[in-house]
């Protein structure tokens, strides 16, 4: 088999496989529970996994998610960072890994990557992974995961800050040097992420999918989405859609 990637989103019971080929998985939004021959983590945004060749290995979610399946054969691992990964299932996804998946997201959602880009960025990736030191246990894991479960809320810097007892300048400085950008960008991420994965995954109206996730009506929700994927709610939810009927996909 050749390299390949998938854009996925996981339920409450996926069963457990096990495959000839190894296997990255890296978060686009919301958090997955892995379970990799009886060890187990959670992942999102900034942790990722390694399945190695052969490896049994299930998965399971309790909201939207979505993540980015890298598929790499078992005679491809040449590079030196797989020695790393195959060793410790679970690695923290740091800024730099964090900026390539990023890109792949956006790109896999316009169209299949081409083959020369997968190429080009898996290396890259790697190289990336390899490079990452291990970090200290995020002073920001509180508030991520609180935002992260009720992106809706109304949610501001201020907010933000008092929520972590943080001042508004700490918490700048602690997201610049976390996860290499300001609570702003990050919560229109994880805002964006969350409407994506409700457009893929279900047939809730537009209207309420933007509400829910936090934009202040829907055409901020298509506005945002236009910047980062050239689509509208509508286009990518028919592009994007996951188990449902005919007709539940409409611009609503």
């Amino acid at each position: 088999m050749e390299t390949s990637l998938h854009v996925r989103s996981y339920g409450a019971d996926t069963g457990s496989d096990r495959h000839a080929y190894a296997q990255l998985v890296l978060p686009l939004g919301g958090a997955v529970l892995l379970d990799v021959e009886g060890r187990q983590d959670r992942l999102d945004p900034l942790r990722g996994a390694c399945v190695a060749p052969g490896a049994w290995h299930a998965q399971c979610a309790h909201g939207p998610n979505e993540s980015l399946i890298l598929d790499i054969d078992a005679a491809a691992l040449s590079h030196p960072a797989w020695d790393r990964l195959l060793e410790r299932p679970f690695m923290t996804l740091g800024p730099g890994a964090r900026k390539l998946v990023e890109f792949m997201g956006v790109m896999r959602a316009q169209a299949a990557p081409r083959p020369a880009l997968l190429q080009g960025w898996v290396p890259l990736l790697l190289d990336t992974l390899a490079l990452d030191a291990p970090r200290p246990a995020s002073r920001l894991a509180a508030l991520l995961a609180r935002v992260e479960a009720e992106p809706g809320l109304a949610w501001t810097t201020d907010a933000m800050a008092r929520s972590a007892g943080l001042s508004v300048s700490r918490l700048h400085a602690l997201f610049r040097a976390e996860l290499d950008t300001s609570p702003h960008a990050w919560l229109r991420d994880v805002r964006l992420a969350r409407a994506r994965a409700w457009l893929a995954d279900t047939s809730r109206p537009i209207a309420e999918i933007a509400l829910a996730a936090g934009f202040s009506d829907q055409t901020a929700l298509t506005r945002a989405l236009r910047d980062a994927t050239g689509m509208t709610p509508g286009v990518y939810r028919r592009a994007n859609a996951v188990g449902m009927c005919p007709g539940d996909a409409s611009d609503r």
